[in-house]
């Protein structure tokens, strides 16, 4: 039977010092040093929310050479980061074939990844994009220990995730064939209106509200 449940949170961001001063406003702690993503010309930052759960801070890589393809996170669009916004969210499973395979929402074909001493397998659209707006998951199967166990604790937890969406069911449908478990809630917006999401997380200082870039606008 499948088994998921949130793995991490997806802040994308024009620049890490952008997104990472985001994040320490929202929640008075800021990301540790991640590292780089050869195949997506992207690098990282992260934030330790549990024993097998993170935020992750994303953008383009300067540095980088230009992938000869579209990058992950809706990263190449210019309007998705014109700020730092929470994007999207994954979720870990033990069979991500099966679980795309079960998955009504199309969250793109299985690609596999690695970052130092990392692996792990993800779906990643062929244009780059987000499924359902990016409330909708993304899917990942970890090659390797979970990253989290060797983050440093940041004192921080996540309480719940709020999504919404003009067609929440549809992301809800996708969740029940996946078998998702976990603190996540999806409710129903009118057509027209701008998905997102909405993170509440435990911090040193008390209950942070992480928001979108639709509450900060």
């Amino acid at each position: 039977m499948l088994r998921s449940h949130i793995d991490h949170l997806v802040v994308t961001a024009p620049s890490l010092a952008a997104g990472v001063e985001y994040v320490r406003e929202a929640l008075g702690v800021a990301p540790q040093a991640g590292g780089e993503h050869t195949l997506m010309g992207t690098h990282n930052c992260l934030l330790k929310l549990g024993e097998a759960l993170f935020l992750e801070v994303l953008c383009v890589n300067p540095a980088a050479p230009a992938p000869n393809r579209p990058r992950w996170f809706q990263l190449d669009e210019a309007e998705s980061v014109l700020q730092p916004r929470l994007a999207t969210w994954v979720v870990r499973t033990t069979d991500i074939k099966a679980a795309l395979a079960a998955s009504p929402v199309v969250s793109g074909y299985v690609t596999p990844m690695s970052r130092g001493e990392l692996s792990w397998l993800i779906t990643i659209p062929r244009n780059g994009g987000l499924p359902l707006q990016g409330v909708a998951p993304t899917i990942i199967q970890w090659q390797c220990p979970h990253p989290a166990v060797q983050m440093t604790d940041s004192g921080c937890s996540l309480l719940r995730l709020e999504g919404f969406h003009p067609r929440a069911r549809k992301v809800q449908s996708m969740l029940e064939a996946i078998g998702f478990q976990g603190e996540f809630s999806v409710s129903a917006l009118p057509a027209g209106d701008q998905a997102h999401l909405v993170a509440y997380i435990q911090t040193p200082a008390g209950m942070r509200r992480l928001p979108s870039a639709k509450e900060r606008s």
